[in-house]
């Protein structure tokens, strides 16, 4: 758990979501084009606040990814067992190609393995969202398995 603290990364930082995101979020999880690859279907007001404002805690840690004081996009970290468990992460259109899914990514790996010591995090990207599957190899994962749509990712720390 972050304990509420702000995760830094070169270009991204990565606040704890809070019930005062849910207009942000709301309007985000809202845009067809948002969730594209993200479940594919927008989700109601509702769907948010149950997800996406840190209701979830501790088992899922959400947070808002903000580049240059503004907010761009959102990212979440979820327990699969002591040691592991998995990343999901989404810009919105306008940040994106920029390099700051990566950054953001590096940013909550280094969190997970040296706060946490996560020895192990995945990801499932869309396989042909090549977009996010260069991206997440770019912060490190590597394809191990297609399941169905998506393209199972995982990252190790360097022995």
């Amino acid at each position: 758990m972050t304990g509420g603290i702000a995760l830094e990364g070169v270009l991204t930082r990565l606040v704890p979501t809070t019930d005062d995101d849910l207009d942000l979020l709301a309007s985000w999880f809202a845009d067809p084009e948002f969730v594209e690859n993200w479940g594919g279907v927008p989700l109601s007001r509702q769907q948010v606040a149950e997800k996406y404002v840190g209701r979830r805690r501790p088992q899922v840690e959400s947070f808002l990814v903000y580049a240059q004081g503004t907010a761009v996009g959102y990212a979440q970290y979820w327990h699969a067992a002591a040691t592991e468990g998995g990343i999901d992460l989404v810009l919105t259109a306008g940040a994106r190609g920029r390099g700051l899914g990566p950054d953001a990514a590096h940013a909550l790996l280094t969190h997970l393995w040296l706060d946490l010591g996560w020895r192990r995090v995945t990801v499932d990207p869309v396989a042909t969202n090549v977009r996010a599957v260069r991206a997440w190899e770019k912060a490190g994962f590597a394809p191990v398995a297609r399941e169905g749509s998506s393209l199972l990712m995982e990252w190790r720390p360097a022995r």
